[in-house]
């Protein structure tokens, strides 16, 4: 069951004369906020459920506003008798920092010149991003979470959050997550920003002045990304080698695999920015907590409870990806808990029903 319609809201969290204070030591002021809350807080404010969402996600995760074919991006996660009940607890799903979705970013007007950031917005890291939904949790009165739950870049707040206020959260979910890209991750992201940053509209990052986009650029970094969040065998099954017509071969679109890779492109580029594409990327690149060999025992120390979860056709982060975050948290004592689970569709298993997936959340969380 759905929750039905919803709405997006926003909230102002810092000004200029009281700036978020980035982990560079950089400041970004006035930060601006977008979310939705789902069901209802109680009274012990003991219910909350924070959603992290993924790279190109934002805060509409659950119901609709206002078609229901169009529901929100974790709509069968989230809702009432799902595995994040709804009918038990208070769910909040905020944009990221540097987002395009109504959060601030690297399109937002610059108070200090009248006009967009571009590539002046500063360059964030994994702990802003908490940082800021910390603060938005602390807007709405609350200061400690039965959970929080993530998938891919979300899972990877969500290890962070445990990192930077350990006695915040109870239960941690990270599903098809890192801790540390590896060179074939990094380098993937490197092709597509390239294509976007070689593109003669990114005009420098300053494309928002000059009423272009750099869309082609964006369109191929789209086309090369979601080809790793699929499986080969969900390609072969969804589309082998069929052509759209019985036609000579040509240079143009004539296998139905790449005219489905150009429709995501399309509707890709109608809802995401490029910029920030290059600066949530970036963050992921140079996401390593495990570097700093204090983060698991602190980690631990705040008692919080894990559960990884993997697919077995996921290769953009495979499995070992989570068995080294289980590794590491089990050596330093947590509570932690992993599974790879059997799924046919890729990355992208972790926003889908592969069988046994949402039951294992829903016990988890209960």
């Amino acid at each position: 069951m759905s929750v039905g319609l919803v709405s997006t809201r926003k909230v102002g969290l810092y000004t200029e004369d009281d700036p978020l204070v980035l982990a560079s030591g950089q400041t970004l002021g006035p930060v601006e906020v977008a979310y939705e809350t789902y069901g209802v807080l109680a009274p012990a404010r003991d219910n909350v459920v924070v959603i992290c969402h993924a790279l190109t996600g934002d805060a509409h995760a659950a119901g609709h506003h206002g078609d229901p074919t169009r529901p929100g991006w974790w709509d069968s996660m989230i809702g009432p008798g799902r595995a994040v009940d709804t009918d038990r607890f208070f769910v909040v799903c905020a944009n990221l920092l540097g987002g395009c979705q109504g959060t601030t970013g690297p399109l937002w007007v610059d108070p200090r010149t009248g006009r967009a950031y571009g590539t002046d917005f500063p360059l964030l890291a994994m702990t802003d991003l908490v940082t800021v939904q910390r603060r938005l949790l602390a807007e709405l009165g609350i200061d400690r979470v039965h959970a929080a739950v993530g998938g891919s870049l979300g899972g990877m707040q969500v290890l962070q959050w445990a990192l930077d206020a350990p006695d915040q959260v109870d239960r941690a979910v990270l599903v098809g997550a890192s801790s540390r890209l590896t060179a074939e991750n990094i380098a993937f992201s490197t092709v597509a920003r390239t294509a976007i940053l070689r593109d003669p509209d990114f005009a420098g990052g300053h494309y928002p002045t000059t009423g272009r986009s750099p869309e082609v650029g964006l369109a191929v970094a789209r086309i090369l990304a979601h080809i790793t969040y699929l499986s080969e065998e969900s390609l072969e099954v969804k589309f082998g080698r069929r052509r759209r017509d019985d036609g000579p071969p040509r240079l143009g679109t004539h296998f139905e695999v790449e005219s489905y890779l150009e429709h995501q492109a399309e509707v890709f580029l109608a809802r995401f920015d490029a910029l920030s594409y290059l600066y949530l990327t970036r963050v992921m690149d140079y996401f390593d907590p495990f570097a700093d060999p204090t983060a698991a025992p602190r980690i631990a120390g705040g008692g919080t409870r894990f559960l990884m979860l993997s697919f077995d056709s996921d290769w953009r982060f495979p499995t070992p990806h989570s068995e080294r975050i289980h590794r590491q948290l089990l050596g330093a004592g947590a509570s932690s808990e992993h599974e790879e689970l059997h799924s046919s569709w890729g990355h992208d298993s972790f926003l889908l029903e592969p069988p046994g997936y949402h039951d294992r959340v829903r016990a988890f969380l209960g």
